[in-house]
């Protein structure tokens, strides 16, 4: 044993005593669990939990084994503001879901780790070896595993054979059966015995290897005159690997036969024959050998090979001078030749490199009457058959009279001087060429276009246009397609058709933006040339991965289907390249909404800086509008589980379409709540169901349209003021809902309670709400121009943007009532995380459609103009 030294001894007394003496949150993020070990019953459901100290929301992930668990069972609960306690929940457990489970958390780079929890499942034995499918030889002994586990244990191996158990007396696994062989095929399988039950493994068949059935199917193809493709079927093996075929071919001219043997080995079932004669009748005949020997030979099959171009040259090409004039002549084929199936010969000639000609002729002779004797001759000869023309002979060169007898070999009498010379130009001609761009190119690169239009002050203007740079340091940009993001085959068939190529928008400023991504307007260039200004939503560059992609890209695939006036329909999907390496990102295209979203819009009519008073008939037409919406989604099956104010938009003719199916959680953060490690989740909205068991249907959305109704009413006030989004559940399953607010009709708040009715089947359906509306809105006679005018501000406000703007702060005040449990704080709204207009810039007078108004408010429009200190303003009245 080694003992510390003085110093070694001061220094961990000191340290000892500084540990200690840390406050308990100075240790920073831990868990408090100590771990333990769990044995649920299969079947059953399995209930984990981990505790951690010292972050506020933290991000808790689960893992099994070293693996994350993705499940949609896991809950936070607090503790107390940075005390939480996770809770994970494994349904119907089986013997994979056994394991060492922990939680692990990141705080800034500060990594915390939980003890281990042991989950061991119980159940009837579970086999991790079974028996397998066997080939073995008559009467050879073989060997059968078979191995299972529990718990509980102990267990017992039962072996049977057929149906006849081979041992009384129970083995322990693993157990291994030996055979001394059997005569025909058999069925082999064991039996596991537990406390718990009995399990039978799979049946194992053993086959008893034989010779191979004859082989068949023989197909020759590709023939030519020499060759020859040979492909078999070797049939049935009978349970024993093939490994080599013999194929005997039989050649059949005259009154001789050759015989060749080829040994093949399998697979593949195939091989090319070669070395064939042309012309000739051959036969074949095939047999494979596997273990147990080989087959028999199939019957004998016949093919002929085809003609081939003869494989040789006339040979002693000479001139013979007759009294008939001049005679080519050469040496006849050999009679061993003929069966090329000779047609004759064909003769060219040359007359001193300018006139050609040939003739044919069927023997080893050919006249020259057309010779010039004057001029040189070149001549050659070839055998010809129906297949064609065989080598040439070499050239013979005939002199003229003059130069009789002496016949010598042709030489080349190609002139090279003018060949030197087009090739010196053309080499002269590509360097200047490519000097003159080079020297260009180097002015482009460097200096652009360096003088460009003079400004009218008079001043030189500047101007960097290289066309195109080289410039190999930069990183290289990748054309986005959907194939590059990773996303599903479905997804990108859905998207294929909206796709819009990048080039053909222009992006402006931001309309919005939040935690996660932005919204973004913009000019989409349309086929006859036009721009239509839209809206883009992306999510921002630095915190996506293709799971992200696919996640904001299925809220396009959901809307690519709806066609409806009170829901927002989808105009494309565009992906915007980035440098090579990083996914490009996703862009959906929507319609521009001028007013924004119905939230801002109700808040900024209370508390704006220039607030008006909205009837409750315009209310009330929100109202329909959105019900109108959800009508429509539910009759497509569509679950929308985001339905609130936030997520509705106003068009230009004050219609209001629901929006954001997905995305709304991304890009608005602020009324989102972590409730599991999955995704965040907008409380306030959420049906009892939702919240204790995550279940989502079409009556949850109706229980968030009466959320929603309570904020129209309200005019954009937060539901459940004062209540932290932990304490929703509770709050609500005691009981507990909305307030009537000040100035709700009776009947609006019965809807709205029926909406919130704990049974989801007992509230009702949109279809329902809808038709209620309706009549509640027609009881309700039109107000005169006098009594209660809508008066919206367009003057110089709204300055050149269109009447668009993003406030920084807007805050209100207000008490609630007696019978209510909260005091309303002020609520604060950042143009951070919303997309907002100001209601002072509804729209311009001039471009407000006539037949985009309301049929009940059409003629109710009037413009009126008054001085004030000497300003002129521009007003819209709207009675309702």
């Amino acid at each position: 044993m080694v003992y510390p030294g003085p110093v070694g001894l001061i220094t961990g007394l000191l340290l000892a005593t500084v540990t200690l003496g840390l406050p308990e949150d100075a240790a920073g993020l831990w868990f408090t669990d100590r771990g333990y070990n769990l044995t649920v019953p299969q079947g059953n459901e399995a209930k984990l939990n981990c505790s951690l100290k010292g972050m506020e929301e933290p991000e808790i992930q689960w893992l099994k084994d070293g693996n994350p668990v993705h499940s949609a069972d896991q809950m936070y609960i607090p503790v107390n503001e940075d005390h939480w306690i996770s809770f994970l929940s494994l349904k119907n457990v089986q013997r994979p879901d056994a394991g060492r489970y922990w939680c692990e958390a990141d705080d800034k780079g500060v990594k915390a780790v939980s003890k281990d929890i042991w989950v061991m499942v119980e159940g009837v034995p579970y086999f991790t070896v079974e028996p397998k499918d066997l080939a073995v030889s008559p009467n050879s002994p073989f060997n059968m595993s078979c191995a299972a586990v529990g718990p509980p244990e102990p267990l017992a191996i039962i072996w049977w054979m057929g149906n006849s158990q081979l041992s009384r007396k129970p083995e322990s696994s693993p157990s291994v059966l030996s055979v001394p062989g059997i005569r025909q095929s058999t069925v082999f399988y064991c039996e596991a015995q537990n406390i718990k039950g009995v399990s039978s493994s799979r049946m194992a068949i053993v086959r008893i290897k034989e010779n191979n059935y004859l082989s068949f199917y023989i197909t020759i193809s590709k023939l030519t005159g020499s060759t020859a493709e040979v492909s078999w079927n070797p049939g049935f093996d009978n349970y024993s690997a093939l490994y080599s075929c013999t194929i005997q071919v039989l050649a059949s001219y005259d009154i001789h036969e050759i015989y060749s043997e080829i040994i093949a080995k399998d697979p593949p079932f195939a091989t090319v024959l070669e070395n064939l004669r042309p012309l000739t009748n051959h036969s074949l005949r095939v047999r494979c050998t596997n273990e147990m020997g080989p087959s028999p030979f199939t019957d004998w099959v016949s093919f002929q090979t085809q003609v081939s171009v003869p494989q040789f040259a006339p040979q002693n090409v000479h001139m013979v001078n007759t009294e008939s004039g001049p005679l080519l002549e050469w040496e006849d084929v050999a009679p061993a030749l003929e069966n090329y199936s000779l047609l004759g010969y064909r003769v060219q000639w040359e007359h001193d490199n300018i006139t050609q000609g040939e003739i044919y002729v069927p023997g080893n002779q050919a006249n020259l009457s057309f010779w010039d004797a004057h001029k040189d001759l070149t001549v050659r000869v070839c055998v010809m058959n129906a297949a064609g023309c065989g080598p040439w002979s070499d050239l013979l060169l005939v002199a003229p009279k003059e130069e009789a007898g002496k016949q010598f070999r042709p030489h080349t009498r190609m002139s090279w001087v003018p060949l030197v010379l087009g090739i010196l130009t053309a080499l002269v001609t590509v360097v200047a060429v490519t000097l003159i761009f080079l020297r260009k190119r180097r002015k482009e690169t460097r200096f652009g276009q360096i003088f460009g239009s003079v400004l009218g002050r008079g001043g030189p203007v500047i101007q960097f246009t290289a066309a195109r740079s080289f410039n190999r340091r930069g990183p290289e940009v990748m054309e986005a397609t959907l194939d590059s993001i990773g996303i599903s085959d479905e997804l990108k068939s859905k998207l294929k058709d909206v796709l819009i190529q990048q080039q053909q928008f222009t992006l402006g400023r931001t309309l919005g933006k939040g935690e996660f991504g932005s919204v973004r307007e913009a000019q989409l260039k349309l086929e006859d040339g036009c721009f239509q200004k839209v809206a883009v939503k992306m999510l921002k560059t630095e915190i996506f991965c293709s799971s992200d992609i696919e996640e904001f890209l299925r809220e396009a695939a959901f809307m690519k289907e709806f066609d409806h006036p009170n829901v927002c329909k989808l105009i494309g999907v565009s992906l915007r390249s980035r440098t090579k390496g990083r996914l490009p990102v996703p862009m959906v295209i929507l319609p521009f909404m001028k007013h924004g979203d119905l939230h801002t819009f109700l808040l900024m009519s209370r508390i704006g800086e220039e607030p008006i008073n909205l009837p409750i008939q315009t209310l009330l037409r929100f109202m329909i509008d959105i019900c109108s919406g959800m009508e429509y989604l539910s009759s497509k099956n569509f679950i929308h589980r985001d339905l609130a104010t936030r997520n509705c938009m106003l068009n230009e003719d004050m219609t209001v379409c629901v929006a954001d199916f997905g995305l709304s959680k991304k890009i608005y953060s602020g009324d989102y709540y972590r409730q599991g490690c999955a995704s965040k989740l907008p409380v306030k909205w959420l049906a009892l169901e939702s919240l204790a068991d995550n279940v989502y249907t079409v009556y949850s959305d109706v229980w968030a349209f009466g959320v929603t109704l309570w904020e129209i009413v309200t005019r954009g006030q937060t539901p459940y003021a004062g209540i932290e989004n932990s304490e929703i559940y509770s709050y609500l399953i005691a009981g507990n809902r909305l307030k009537q607010p000040p100035e709700c009709l009776d009947e609006l708040y019965q809807m709205m309670c029926h909406c919130w009715n704990t049974e989801p089947k007992r509230r009702p359906s949109f279809a329902d709400l809808k038709r209620q509306l309706e009549a509640i809105w027609g009881r309700l006679s039109l107000l005169s121009e006098s009594d209660d005018p809508l008066y919206v501000n367009i003057g110089a406000a709204c300055g050149a943007s269109g009447g668009i703007s993003l406030f920084a702060d807007f805050s209100g005040t207000e008490t609630c009532g007696t019978d209510t449990i909260q005091t309303c704080g002020p609520t604060t709204v950042t143009s951070d995380y919303r997309y907002i207009v100001n209601p002072g810039c509804l729209r311009e007078v001039d471009n407000w459609p006539q037949d985009a108004i309301p049929g009940e408010a059409r003629g109710l429009l009037n413009e009126d103009e008054e001085e004030d200190d000497g300003m002129q303003e521009d007003q819209v009245v709207i009675n309702l």
